[in-house]
């Protein structure tokens, strides 16, 4: 793969993840490593986007700190998203001058990965919604979720899908501030659990066809 670099971090805390994105954000600014995804799986948190309310917030704050569970809030489109254990995180390092600055179209292709893959490995009816939200969907159910951040055209975020993620956290928000829609998993799906790492490759597969 010539024109990405992937890089797997595994099971890593929220902020260690972003503080590599950051480091990583710079590097690409100056030209100094290739359009590069980072993959990660994390422990439960919860992130808020530049249009978040924390009102879509559904547990309380001495909830939150007997769990452990943190807060974000972070630079990225969106609402309020969950992170955790099942779901598998990718971020987009990428330059968009190399593909003409079009940003509806980086968002596409990253909506195309995921309809393909459900579509070819899992025979699923995923679809996207243009013009009204952003993200992946079946049966009016997100199974991912997408959120970026654009900088002179260098981004950061990305995807968060939903493969053997526990579904019940999600009920500690309104996800994506939609209130009536509810949120799906492949293994909610197709009723059984799925590897991680059969899904990464498949993810790259695709990647290095649309990219």
């Amino acid at each position: 793969m010539s024109k990405v670099d992937i890089i797997d971090l595994g099971y890593k805390d929220y902020q260690e993840a972003l503080d590599i994105q950051e480091k990583l954000f710079t590097e690409r600014s100056l030209g100094k490593i290739k359009n590069t995804i980072l993959f990660v799986e994390h422990p439960p948190v919860i992130t808020v986007g530049i249009r978040g309310k924390k009102t879509n917030i559904l547990l309380d704050r001495n909830y939150l700190e007997k769990h452990n569970i943190k807060i974000y809030d972070i630079k990225r489109g969106g609402d309020v998203t969950y992170h955790g254990p099942g779901q598998l995180v990718g971020y987009f390092i990428f330059d968009l001058k190399d593909y003409n600055r079009d940003v509806k179209r980086f968002i596409f292709n990253i909506e195309e990965i995921f309809i393909r893959i459900l579509k070819k490995l899992f025979n699923i009816n995923a679809v996207r919604e243009d013009g009204k939200y952003t993200g992946i969907w079946v049966d009016n159910k997100k199974i991912t979720a997408i959120g970026v951040q654009i900088r002179k055209y260098i981004t950061m975020h990305g995807f968060a899908f939903n493969i053997n993620t526990n579904l019940d956290h999600f009920k500690w928000i309104v996800p994506c501030g939609i209130e009536d829609r509810g949120v799906t998993s492949l293994e909610n799906i197709i009723l059984k659990r799925t590897d991680f790492e059969f899904i990464k490759m498949e993810i790259v597969k695709e990647v290095k066809d649309i990219f």
